[in-house]
């Protein structure tokens, strides 16, 4: 699988292990930044990883922060991204399940650096399960965001 990766300063170094870990999975990283402790704005490196994403330059991203929360916040902001702070093997998993989630948020205040690798694998390692209910509900997801866009 081919995912972004990127965290500010606060998640930096759980960023880091956890694209070692991603790669020592297989999987195709691509770090989008930061890359030392020194202070960035977690919207910036929400709006990388948002981006691959949207371009389909990557199947999934994870963004780490301070709480998880900034770069969810950030990341929803862009059409036909899906983000979510995930801090249980049960929401990483779900969320792509019945949510068809595309971007991963962790909190590296909040977690450790083997839960967090125990989040990205559920995560990485779920498919959307494409049910009847699930696909509806994420049709009304998609017309709340067209609604909004039509409106701009």
């Amino acid at each position: 699988m081919r995912i972004a990766i990127a965290a500010d300063h606060a998640g930096f170094e759980l960023k880091r292990g956890l694209a070692g870990h991603l790669a020592q999975g297989g999987h195709d990283v691509l770090d989008l930044g930061t890359h030392s402790t020194a202070p960035v704005d977690y919207p910036d490196s929400a709006e990388a990883v948002a981006q691959a994403v949207r371009n389909g330059q990557v199947d999934r991203g994870i963004l780490v922060c301070g709480s998880g929360a900034g770069v969810a916040v950030a990341a929803s902001k862009f059409p036909g991204v899906r983000a979510a702070t995930c801090h249980d093997t049960y929401s990483a998993r779900q969320a792509v399940e019945h949510d068809d989630l595309n971007v991963l948020c962790l909190g590296a205040r909040v977690i450790g650096p083997s839960l967090a690798q125990a989040l990205v694998d559920a995560f990485v390692g779920a498919t959307f399960d494409a049910e009847e209910r699930h696909l509806r509900r994420l049709g009304k997801v998609n017309a709340i965001e067209d609604r909004f866009l039509r409106d701009d």
